[in-house]
């Protein structure tokens, strides 16, 4: 089988697998990447209701498989496999995967991004044992127990709605005086009778032996700090935290431009340092950070490398 490819796509959330579906459209010989699971952070997000189209059951494992499947009928080829390293410069690409090396006359890096985690004492120590950073993936585990989501931004509230599903109750912690998501989101979410909002807040500690039993919280504000414990009848209780995203970048650091905080240098054009290298989603540069962007970079990034490919080679 050909190792030899057209256009290498590393990562397959939204952005890969809309570049995916544009340059396999176009005819060029097209392989995926992903060290996991198709569909990045939207395949464990429970309800994707801004995405254009997405009105029956617009749930982001399904919205996500039915991209996957869209680039498979155009002769997408998907590989899940590590990337170890790559070479970007020169004409040929080179990934270096577990399995060895591909070759492409083109790279699209579409890593995405991943929860940021606080460094706190307790947290890291009781993750999966009380502490989770997606509510989709962990949600039905604290059926009738009491959550903390700590946050404020649209994936903070919108994340809490859903885990009223489960909760007994759900207490929003945020730092700032207000959350700040979309108005619609917040009204649910102020009016919503199993969800509390404690702003000017932030948790100090995560405690627990071996599962979590209680959590320090501080009011900024006030300067007040407390501790709230575990139901003595539930024994453990839930904390979620959805504070932003870390960029996957650290693979190519020295091999193209980024910024201090990691994303990859590139404009609407979705070109990199690097000629023949294009970024697309949430690893981008830029201010907004959706699945409907992520897509638009997708088929830029196509779009842009097919030009490429057609000047340069043939």
């Amino acid at each position: 089988m050909s190792r030899n490819y057209d256009v290498i796509i590393i990562g397959s959330g939204p952005a890969g697998l809309s570049a995916a579906l544009y340059a396999s459209r176009a005819k060029l010989n097209v392989l995926v990447l992903e060290k996991s699971k198709n569909g990045g952070q939207a395949a464990i997000t429970h309800m994707i209701e801004n995405y254009p189209g997405a009105i029956e059951d617009p749930t982001g494992p399904r919205l996500t498989a039915r991209m996957a499947e869209q680039a498979k009928n155009f002769g997408t080829e998907f590989k899940q496999e590590e990337v170890l390293d790559v070479n970007l410069e020169g004409e040929e690409k080179v990934v270096t995967c577990t399995s060895g090396d591909y070759t492409a006359k083109a790279v699209v890096i579409a890593t995405g991004a991943s929860p940021r985690k606080l460094d706190i004492p307790g947290v890291r120590e009781l993750e999966s044992k009380g502490i989770s950073y997606c509510a989709t993936c962990d949600g039905d585990f604290f059926d009738g127990l009491e959550v903390f989501v700590v946050g404020g931004g649209n994936s903070a509230v919108e994340e809490a709605l859903f885990l009223t599903k489960f909760a007994r109750k759900v207490t929003i912690i945020h730092f700032e005086e207000d959350i700040h998501c979309e108005k619609i989101t917040a009204e649910k979410a102020r009016n919503h009778p199993q969800i509390e909002i404690r702003t000017e807040t932030v948790v100090l500690e995560a405690i627990g032996d071996g599962i979590l039993e209680a959590i320090k919280l501080k009011n900024v504000a006030t300067g007040e700090e407390y501790v709230v414990e575990a139901d003595e009848e539930d024994g453990t209780m839930g904390l979620f935290f959805f504070i932003g995203y870390v960029p996957q970048t650290k693979l190519f650091e020295g091999k193209v431009e980024l910024t201090e905080g990691g994303y990859v240098k590139a404009g609407e054009d979705t070109k990199t340092s690097v000629e023949g290298v294009y970024v697309a989603g949430d690893c981008r540069q830029k201010e907004i950070r959706q699945v409907v962007t992520a897509v638009c970079d997708g088929a830029v990034a196509a779009i842009t490398a097919e030009k490429y490919i057609a000047e340069k080679f043939e």
